[in-house]
């Protein structure tokens, strides 16, 4: 066995009491002074991640709204072009009202003009396409063209009195005005 050696009586003292060594000094002013940069660097993180999730939401709003843009600009494209054909359709419409007007000898021919004046007419009403159907009311610069003027025994003043070329519209969008003959006042 080996002997205890005794403890001299300096190294005996509390370690409250005994001097730091420089190197233990420096040691715990460095994980100080590390614990402050890592709490600087935490910070800075945090404060960039919040500024990338700030961007980030930015950016999703912002791609809403330009989907929410789009739809209805398409929506509004197709509702534009459709107009536009039904436009392009409507002297069609105007000529098989003329042909049915038409006396003839021929019951079939007309029959058959009827039925597709029917089916067409009801293809426009599916599509929310009406008539203008103004005789006998107010003149409405919005609906209809003046183009003849009547006179106080064709009806009261300010009233269409004749409807030369009917008018048609499409929900509140109006299509063709219509031109019709106005009692002057």
């Amino acid at each position: 066995m080996s002997k205890k050696k005794p403890i001299p009586p300096e190294a005996e003292m509390e370690p409250a009491d005994t001097p730091l060594e420089d190197g233990a000094l420096d040691a715990e002013e460095a994980a100080t002074g590390d614990m402050e940069a890592l709490k600087a660097q935490l910070e800075e993180a945090l404060k960039q991640s919040e500024e990338y999730l700030n961007l980030a939401q930015r950016v999703q709003a912002d791609f809403e709204n330009f989907r929410r843009r789009n739809n209805a600009a398409r929506a509004e494209s197709f509702e534009e072009g459709a107009r536009a054909f039904i436009t392009t359709i409507l002297p069609v419409m105007d000529n098989f009202e003329r042909a049915m007007a038409v006396e003839s000898e021929d019951a079939a021919l007309k029959e058959g003009v009827s039925m597709v004046y029917r089916q067409l007419s009801e293809a426009l009403e599916k599509r929310g396409v009406t008539a203008i159907e103004r005789l006998g009311e107010k003149f409405d610069p919005a609906l209809e063209n003046a183009v003849l003027q009547g006179t106080a025994e064709e009806g009261e003043p300010g009233t269409v009195c004749a409807v030369l070329q009917k008018g048609y519209r499409m929900g509140d969008h109006v299509l063709r005005h219509a031109m019709v003959k106005v009692v002057a006042e």
